[in-house]
């Protein structure tokens, strides 16, 4: 496939994954969906690749889906616009290997729930958030009514959708919707240096924290506790002896991708 508006470098385990449509925002519209189910399915399978990072060029994320577009849709067209879009965020938030949204401005709309999909938010301090479909009368369509709650609390999410205000970086990170603020020059050096940090560690490890996590937040905490006790114990056979044999010979270990 040409692809048009992502894209990708790749080094040092880390893949960085740029929406290149600036003219209009990094909008999100039809094909910006298929090139990340696309993206998403090369990456899955590249050994190679360890940690993804998600921006956007220009002076937004994402500043939300593309009006222009979903302005000529009928109600069949929307509902089919959202499901394609719930389903290559969905893609993005299983994906085994961890994502890292580096928000370098605007996160609005369609923008905010790409960052939702990931695993970590770090914002550049010019950044913005907020989820404004009820300025138009719609509502989130990628599943913000369900992530946000769950991230930052039905109070906190529930401002956020009913105002359609948008609000700043800092107060984003302090609701729990953003984990780290940094100075623009700083954000994408932060970034890489957190990815960087994330690829040392074991990556059976990290792999299984991301699953985890993830299904115990759909489970009885009984039922997480269970899941997490019969990974935790799947390490002893592999990556785990090595991590702690090479922690008591007080040498770097060396994992088995």
């Amino acid at each position: 496939m040409d692809y048009k508006i992502i894209n990708v470098d790749s080094s040092e385990q880390i893949a960085t994954l740029t929406i290149n449509r600036p003219e209009a925002l990094n909008a999100l519209n039809s094909l910006f969906f298929k090139e990340l189910d696309l993206r998403l399915d090369e990456i899955s399978s590249r050994e190679d690749i360890q940690i993804v990072v998600i921006t956007g060029e220009g002076k937004a994320f994402v500043a939300g889906a593309d009006i222009a577009e979903m302005a000529r849709m009928n109600p069949e067209q929307a509902k089919e616009f959202s499901r394609v879009g719930q389903a290559a965020f969905r893609k993005l938030e299983l994906l085994e290997k961890p994502v890292i949204a580096a928000v370098n401005g605007f996160a609005l709309g369609g923008g905010c729930e790409l960052a939702l999909a990931c695993d970590i938010r770090i914002a550049s301090s010019k950044a913005k958030f907020g989820q404004p479909e009820v300025n138009l009368g719609l509502i989130p369509g990628y599943a913000g009514t369900q992530r946000l709650p769950r991230l930052i609390g039905l109070g906190n999410a529930l401002f956020l959708l009913f105002s359609g205000d948008t609000i700043t970086a800092e107060q984003a990170r302090q609701m729990g919707l953003v984990q780290q603020v940094v100075e623009p020059e700083s954000l994408m050096p932060t970034v890489r240096e957190l990815a960087a940090k994330i690829a040392s560690k074991g990556p059976r490890a990290i792999k299984l924290v991301k699953q985890v996590a993830r299904k115990g937040l759909l489970m009885d905490f009984e039922s997480g506790c269970q899941l997490e006790s019969r990974e935790f114990s799947s390490l002893f056979e592999n990556e785990g002896l090595e991590g702690m044999k090479a922690f008591l010979e007080k040498r770097a270990p060396k994992w088995q991708n």
